[in-house]
């Protein structure tokens, strides 16, 4: 099946602007590069049918077709139907305008399981809807590893639970969490599962229906595309949740009632372009041509997910080697344990110095919380503010460029 037995970087970054590769780049879990593909999609629409879409005229016809592209392209990379595909500004907006369509459902003194591992996106707007009576209850990680423990699940569940909020990754940590059997432990008691993607999106295939999640969330601007964000929902429970757009749209209109924010015209139809992407690789790395987005991108993610792990065991070799630094999360780089995001501190160099002192290298690299305090909060941290330091890879990066990061991390800290 496979033409080639490992990815083709070279033809990879040659999908990209090529000033992107003048620096070493190791934020990639802040926001991923963007291939031609989509730039080229969103120059388009913005040159060709920049009008209200969905008229009966040309370019306002186009518009639509555009739009509607991206989309449904966006729903068959997930294995999903369109009217279960949301999409809208981000995932925190997402979050929180499901926490306020699902309100209605629960009553006071029910609750709610969030995870301290999460990132806010996923752990604010359902607290906040402890002003409305319901109880939240913390599910907190392992001190010494980071973790969320199904031990220590087992205990917050009983009737009165409705959801369980949690990372599939940690924006922090990278370690890759149970999403199915998680799932079934909330399904056992009748309650949904809320689950954040976002950090697992980029480096893993999705397989919602075999993990039979409710609610499933992830940015595209972290999949190689536009700042916009995508949120999986059941139909069922979509259609149980109440509208929060205008009046006049229908409780069955699923993709209109769930974005008061409206549509980002541009930005849906550029969606497109990830699929180019991902065809283009597909196409350069394997023989046979698979029916269907979602299909191509399962093989073509496990070739990711092999040289990420080659990434990973690189770069681990240097972090377990060194007595001075704390990094968070797990210290194995196998590709079923974690992602490439690895967040660490240094005993005698603060983070933020550690991020500043190595772009003198070509080496972008990133610190502070991440939007996860409350995990950084619960590690019982020296000193918080200044965070972690965080390096994040993906699949476009190379050993050599791994090697210059840990050259230069080197250097800083000694």
């Amino acid at each position: 099946m496979a033409a080639r037995p490992a990815l083709d970087l070279q033809f990879i970054r040659q999908q990209f602007p090529a000033a992107h590769w003048q620096w070493a780049f190791f934020e990639n879990a802040g926001g991923a590069f963007v291939p031609n593909s989509v730039v080229q999609r969103i120059s388009s629409y913005m040159t060709e049918t920049q009008v209200q879409p969905g008229y009966p005229f040309p370019e306002s016809s186009d518009a639509a077709q555009r739009m509607h592209s991206g989309h449904s392209l966006m729903a068959e990379f997930i294995g999903a139907e369109t009217d279960e595909t949301l999409i809208a500004a981000s995932t925190s907006f997402n979050v929180y305008v499901l926490a306020q369509a699902l309100r209605h459902q629960w009553h006071a003194g029910d609750e709610i399981v969030v995870a301290t591992l999460n990132h806010e996106a996923n752990s604010g707007p359902w607290r906040r809807l402890a002003e409305f009576g319901l109880k939240i209850i913390e599910w907190p990680v392992n001190i010494e590893t980071a973790a969320l423990e199904l031990d220590d699940l087992d205990k917050l569940l009983n009737d009165k639970t409705q959801l369980i909020a949690f990372p599939h990754v940690s924006n922090i940590t990278g370690n890759i969490n149970d999403v199915k059997s998680i799932t079934q432990k909330a399904h056992a008691v009748d309650a949904m599962v809320c689950v954040d993607g976002v950090a697992y999106a980029p480096h893993r295939a999705m397989q919602l229906k075999q993990w039979d999640v409710d609610f499933y969330l992830f940015s595209f601007y972290k999949v190689f595309g536009p700042h916009l964000a995508c949120l999986y929902g059941k139909r069922e429970k979509l259609q149980q949740a109440k509208g929060q757009y205008h009046y006049f749209f229908d409780e069955d209109d699923l993709a209109h009632k769930m974005n008061p924010a409206g549509p980002n015209h541009e930005s849906i139809a550029s969606l497109v372009g990830i699929a180019d992407y991902f065809d283009a690789l597909y196409s350069h790395h394997f023989e046979r041509q698979e029916s269907s987005l979602f299909e191509r991108t399962q093989s073509l993610f496990d070739k990711i997910a092999d040289h990420e792990q080659t990434l990973a065991e690189r770069f681990l070799d240097f972090i377990n080697a060194k007595n001075e630094i704390r990094l968070i999360g797990s210290h194995e780089s196998g590709k079923s344990i974690r992602v490439p995001t690895f967040s660490f501190t240094a005993a005698r160099k603060g983070s933020k110095k550690i991020a500043m002192a190595v772009a003198k290298d070509k080496v972008a690299i990133g610190s502070g919380h991440f939007y996860a305090k409350r995990l950084l909060d619960s590690l019982k941290m020296a000193d918080t503010e200044d965070g972690v330091v965080r390096c994040s890879m993906a699949h476009y990066n190379t050993v050599a460029e791994v090697d210059q990061l840990i050259h230069a991390l080197d250097r800083v800290i000694g």
